[in-house]
């Protein structure tokens, strides 16, 4: 299973995400869930990091992304990592047993 966790603060201010996991719909290299996932996981990462020139702490590797801002630049990516969020969770909607958002505050 795919899992989505988006790194709000106490301000609900979103800070973040991890998705870590493969959703193992289909053999590896056939998995269009995890293709859908992963193309927009990176999407988002990309406009972020070097479309909008946000500093950010980001990494992936082998099924595992890790985005983080600073809480002071969460105001100019809401709109971004809520539209993530959202794509994310009518995913799971979709395919409940393969994908799963998670909200955690930091």
């Amino acid at each position: 299973m795919i899992k989505a966790e988006f790194f709000v603060t106490s301000r609900q201010q979103m800070v973040g995400f991890h998705i870590h996991g493969h959703a193992g719909y289909a053999a590896a290299g056939e998995d269009v869930i995890c293709a859908f996932v992963s193309s927009a996981a990176y999407m988002t990462a990309n406009t972020l990091t070097e479309i909008m020139g946000i500093p950010a702490e980001a990494c992936a590797e082998d099924g595992d992304m890790l985005v983080r801002i600073n809480e002071k630049d969460a105001g100019r990516c809401r709109e971004l990592l809520e539209g993530l969020r959202l794509h994310l969770l009518n995913t799971e909607e979709q395919y409940p047993h393969y994908v799963k958002v998670i909200i955690t505050e930091v």
